[in-house]
């Protein structure tokens, strides 16, 4: 690590390098869900799907110390109207890096080819039924988490799962990333849990490197709170920790 400080309440830790700041991400989870399980049952986690994130999951799946079956996972978002054996799809991204990988306890994959409306009210009933222990998420080149972008971000959020249009940055961003070949083919709507899903999780550990995501980055940081972009709400979190590598801080440390 090379640098360490906080923004509002948010920890923020900058690595050298991609792997290393995914292994440091990837045992801070794995340190708090061994200190959780040692005081409960089991946890409940919430993973985010995305390129950003290999690196923390890598480390997770190749953990021995985890003793999955006494977890449950969620994931966060997916896009809606993709055949399910597509390989863009969240629930397939997050199979073959982690949940086929490793034996949970349960794992609750959202569908997004199906009744919406029945999907939201189930997906949300699942969520319901307990705290969420961690949640695993990144920050998007637009400033989203989850898939609220800023056009349609709510701190104040009814919902705890919706259906919401992807904004342009947000569909750029699945072509950089190399997820589709142009732009044309990423679809235009997705299910997302909302914010106040994401912020009632207990802990949260956030992990952002790259250099396409240093402006995202820094208006985190340094921006007022505002939905102009929606992962500033992160430093109103009390158990927030953000890692990041050289590229996506950017700043002279």
């Amino acid at each position: 690590m090379i640098k360490s400080f906080t923004a509002e309440r948010m920890q923020v830790q900058v690595f050298t390098s991609r792997k290393a700041m995914g292994d440091a991400a990837g045992k801070a989870v794995e340190a708090k869900i061994l200190e959780l399980l040692a005081q409960q049952a089991e946890i409940r986690i919430i993973f985010a799907a995305a390129p950003s994130q290999n690196e923390v999951l890598d480390y997770l799946r190749q953990s021995t110390r985890i003793p999955w079956n006494k977890i449950t996972a969620f994931h966060m978002d997916e896009y809606i109207g993709l055949p399910s054996e597509a390989p863009q799809l969240f629930a397939n991204f997050l199979k073959t890096h982690l949940f086929d990988r490793v034996n949970f306890k349960s794992v609750h994959l959202i569908a997004g080819n199906k009744d919406l409306d029945a999907e939201c009210k189930r997906y949300a009933a699942l969520i319901s039924e307990k705290p969420i222990d961690i949640v695993c998420l990144g920050i998007g080149e637009n400033g989203h988490i989850a898939f609220n972008d800023p056009p349609v971000a709510n701190f104040n959020d009814p919902e705890i799962i919706k259906v919401v249009d992807l904004d342009h940055a947000c569909r750029q961003q699945q072509v950089n990333d190399g997820c589709f070949a142009a732009l044309d083919e990423v679809p235009k709507k997705a299910l997302t849990l909302t914010i106040p899903t994401l912020m009632q999780g207990n802990h949260l550990f956030c992990v952002v490197p790259g250099k396409s995501k240093r402006e995202a980055v820094a208006k985190t940081i340094h921006q007022e709170i505002s939905t102009l972009c929606p992962a500033t709400i992160l430093k109103n979190h009390s158990h927030c920790s953000l890692f990041l590598d050289i590229e996506s801080f950017g700043e002279i440390y």
